[in-house]
């Protein structure tokens, strides 16, 4: 993978390739930024099977949002 370096005083654009450690870090963080949407998304479809549920009950939408506080 490369890093493009863009030296503002010269305007001169130079690409090099990353060093281990760089590389490690964006791998670390794109799992990291993965491993939170994965979170998110288990959230938000833990939240709307729980709504459902609710509206399954016999629940009106106004009594929902009463229980919820949406």
């Amino acid at each position: 993978m490369k890093i493009t370096i863009h030296n503002a005083t010269t305007g001169k654009i130079s690409e090099r390739n990353m060093t281990s450690k760089e590389l490690s870090e964006k791998e670390a963080e794109q799992e990291a930024q993965a491993a939170q949407a994965a979170e998110q998304s288990a959230k938000k479809a833990a939240r709307q099977s729980g709504l459902d549920k609710l509206a399954a009950l016999g629940l009106s939408p106004e009594e929902i949002a009463a229980i919820t506080g949406a």
